[in-house]
């Protein structure tokens, strides 16, 4: 995995007069975060790599990483001789057990919690089966506080301390201002979800930050991709709506005003079904769940039904699947053949060298894979799809939730020091 060194801002001393008593202060803080950092992007490794992979002197190092044990935020394992001489040296890796982030997504039919620790753990998962788009966004904020609220208390009563919560929405949303702008999928428009859940939270408000559930998504599949040395992909998820998150040189990629990767309203079929934004044809209407049941069952089936878990509803449309039933197998057939006319046109764009099928892509995996395959050599301009590999994700549907939990964690990451 590429080590994230981006932003250490380590400045030569003299370069700008003598350090300050606050400079010194801001600069160690910088490197505690520069160390940490390259412990969770690259794995465990000793000091003296430390030193060398950040160009900071072996005893500043051994300073930090004093410093960043004495806080639980590492540990270091048996010594380890590093070639035929010189003297062991001990192997650091990251701990932080007793700190975690939390990550939450809204999704149409569902709620989804969860927790990790600075080690990537789980610690604390909830899936609640919830009608998002027939209930009142005050209803949705109120059964969200109540599901962090009880998942703060019983991580607390556990010694386990979360430092930040990710709320993972669908739609246009506004980072800064902590608003979803517009989500169609649950009909949303203007709704202030951070300050929502700040008031219903108080007096055990965490910081709360709104992220796309389609970016969140694609942040934690790349925690994945990158051990097998992918740092360009292509995150695409088949729920209600179909999401997309891009990863350019290990980068999220959110374009100028943070709207990238809004390809399931890419325009496909003008003549096609109308679409939730108010349009016609989106390739969502072509390839999102409610394409897959549209085609697949009548309306009366039960594999139509909100109030059922969606992975049980899918379960059965698996069940259909594998026996061989007709209308199903050509459903999907139908999917597959729409999937690559989308991904195609992102492939020739983009040039990932993956693109991952989450949500119920991955779940269908098998039946649509080879024919997305086989389209998309077809359709590429580039020879072999330009070496795209398609992968199924291995998260079923809770990437957005878990990438929110990492991303919660990031100002452990950015600022180590203010945390004990």
């Amino acid at each position: 995995m590429k080590a994230d060194l981006r932003g250490a801002g380590v400045r030569g001393p003299g370069s700008e007069g003598p350090l300050r008593a606050s400079d010194r202060a801001s600069l160690r803080r910088t490197n505690l975060g520069l160390v940490l950092r390259l412990l969770r992007d690259a794995g465990p490794r000793p000091r003296t790599q430390i030193a060398n992979e950040t160009g900071l002197p072996k005893a500043t190092i051994t300073n930090l990483v004093g410093e960043l044990v004495e806080r639980g935020l590492v540990s270091e394992g048996q010594a380890e001789r590093l070639g035929s001489v010189g003297r062991p040296s001990s192997t650091v890796r990251l701990d932080g057990r007793t700190i975690c982030g939390i990550g939450v997504e809204i999704n149409v039919d569902y709620l989804s919690l969860i927790a990790f620790d600075l080690r990537g753990e789980l610690v604390v998962e909830r899936h609640i089966p919830y009608d998002a788009r027939g209930s009142e966004p005050d209803a949705v904020l109120d059964r969200m506080a109540e599901a962090i609220s009880e998942a703060h208390d019983a991580l607390r009563a556990r010694g386990v301390h979360p430092v930040a919560v990710t709320i993972a929405a669908p739609g246009v949303i506004g980072m800064d201002t902590g608003v979803v702008s517009y989500a169609p999928n649950i009909g949303w428009r203007d709704v202030a979800v951070t300050d929502g859940l700040r008031t219903r939270l108080s007096p055990k408000a965490l910081p709360i930050r709104l992220e796309n559930d389609a970016k969140l998504g694609a942040i934690a599949e790349y925690r994945v991709a990158a051990a097998a040395d992918i740092h360009d992909l292509l995150c695409v998820t088949g729920e209600t709506g179909v999401g997309g998150g891009i990863i350019s040189d290990g980068r999220l990629l959110r374009g100028s005003a943070g709207f990238a990767g809004e390809i399931g309203h890419m325009p496909l079929d003008p003549t096609g079904q109308p679409c939730s934004c108010g349009r016609r044809g989106c390739w969502e209407t072509m390839v999102g769940l409610a394409a897959l049941l549209r085609l697949a069952a009548p309306p009366e089936d039960a594999v139509h039904d909100p109030t059922v878990d969606l992975e049980q509803r899918l379960t059965e449309l698996r069940r259909r699947a594998d026996s061989g039933d007709a209308r199903t197998l050509a459903a999907l057939a139908q999917i597959a053949d729409g999937l690559a006319v989308g991904l195609a046109l992102l492939v020739d764009v983009l040039n990932p060298r993956a693109i991952v099928l989450g949500g119920y892509f991955a779940h269908f995996g098998d039946h649509l894979v080879d024919r997305v395959r086989a389209e998309l050599s077809a359709r590429v301009m580039a020879p072999e799809a330009g070496n795209c590999e398609i992968v199924l994700s291995t998260l079923g549907f809770s990437a957005a939730a878990r990438g929110g939990a990492y991303l919660a964690l990031d100002s452990v990451y950015q600022d180590p020091g203010a945390f004990a």
